[in-house]
């Protein structure tokens, strides 16, 4: 099983059905060192803004989420739903365990 962290809409429930065929179960879990900025996408109806992880190293930054045991098969259905303009990177969670995150792809 791989971890997937997720601070956006990998946590609603929809997209999860959607995306995986099930709701996953998580643990919630605090990323140090991070914080949240909007990425602007221009998708079929316009420019909309997209949250994504960007690394300070100062650990009064944090950003809540929530930690997902996922297969490998579904971690890679959620490499496509991300898109190109996100990448697959490998964090360590306030509890210590190592989990996916996404990120700008820049």
């Amino acid at each position: 099983m791989e971890k997937l962290f997720a601070y956006g809409s990998l946590q609603n429930e929809d997209i999860q059905t959607d995306l995986f065929g099930r709701i996953l179960e998580g643990t919630p879990e605090t990323l140090i060192g991070y914080i949240v900025k909007n990425i602007q996408i221009e998708e079929e109806f316009g420019l909309v803004y997209y949250p994504i992880i960007t690394e300070t190293h100062k650990p009064e930054d944090t950003i809540n989420g929530m930690v997902y045991a996922i297969t490998t098969k579904e971690l890679h259905q959620s490499d496509l739903y991300e898109g190109l303009h996100y990448k697959r990177v490998e964090v360590q969670l306030q509890s210590n365990q190592k989990a996916w995150a996404y990120s700008a792809a820049i």
